[in-house]
């Protein structure tokens, strides 16, 4: 059986507001210098998701877990993180002409990653990227290649070609199942991410990573990079907040209310 984990690196979310900066001409994050990008989180526990199908199936299990993502040269690291929890292997989409192509174009690429790789049984993804929070690959993903897809998913288990899947709703948990091939998105209420370990951590280091270009999945460099967009980024900034404090004051609580009132309507709040 084989599974594959789609993840992607994103600049740490614990960066600091003063450390917070956009370069509004270019329309990116600038990278807070000394403070290395981090695996997503929610991706983080999709591979904890693959994890522990692999662990109940048992040790002789067949099933081997890859690890996809898009991103520069420099993200080996976060590619080591995934593989020191355990995965088997991973591929690396590094060209810079993968970049700054949008969800759908993201979509795109790794659908043709995974045709390439053959035969997948079961897709991974986080529920949403914890940086743009849009949600929309993994459902993408599912669309190009034509499978099932399950969203929020807080317990994934596999039994004779088919995923049963607990899903988070608002008001309770669904259990829904799906024929393989299949893609779901994992949610945070999957639980706790395991440790690393030494043992894992130091075979990471001799585990295969492959480096594909756009041909390699069947793609010319229009089809992968930002001039396939379907969309326009017209700005990114830092929302400023002007916020104006006036201290109501007066000999008693009624005038105060009085006052307060005044000012209400004068702002046309009431």
């Amino acid at each position: 059986m084989k599974i594959v984990v789609c993840v992607k690196q994103i600049q740490n979310p614990e960066i600091p507001p003063v450390q917070f900066r956009i370069d509004e001409e270019a329309k990116v994050l600038i990278p807070v210098s000394g403070l290395s990008p981090i695996l997503s989180p929610y991706d983080e526990q999709a591979v904890e998701a693959a994890l522990r199908i692999r662990d109940k199936a048992g040790k002789d299990s067949d099933i081997e877990i890859t690890i996809v993502t898009i991103a520069s040269k420099g993200a080996r690291a976060v590619i080591k993180a995934a593989l020191a929890l355990g995965a088997d292997n991973a591929v690396l989409l590094s060209e810079p002409t993968f970049d700054g192509s949008g969800g759908y174009v993201t979509a795109r690429n790794l659908a043709e990653t995974i045709r390439a790789i053959g035969d997948v049984d079961l897709i991974l993804t986080g529920r949403q990227a914890a940086d743009w929070d849009a949600g929309v690959v993994g459902l993408g993903i599912a669309e190009i290649l034509d499978i099932p897809a399950i969203t929020f998913a807080c317990d994934v288990q596999t039994t004779d070609g088919v995923v049963t899947v607990q899903r988070v709703l608002q008001d309770g948990i669904e259990t829904v199942e799906a024929d393989l091939p299949a893609l779901v998105t994992i949610s945070n209420e999957l639980g706790k991410v395991r440790y690393a370990s030494m043992r894992e951590t130091m075979r990471a280091a001799k585990k295969p990573i492959k480096e594909w270009m756009p041909e390699d999945i069947g793609l010319d460099e229009a089809q992968v990079g930002s001039s396939a967009m379907r969309y326009k980024l017209e700005r990114l900034y830092i929302p400023v907040n002007d916020t104006e404090c006036e201290f109501i004051v007066g000999n008693t609580p009624a005038e105060i209310a009085a006052t307060l009132a005044q000012h209400l309507r004068e702002a046309k709040l009431i």
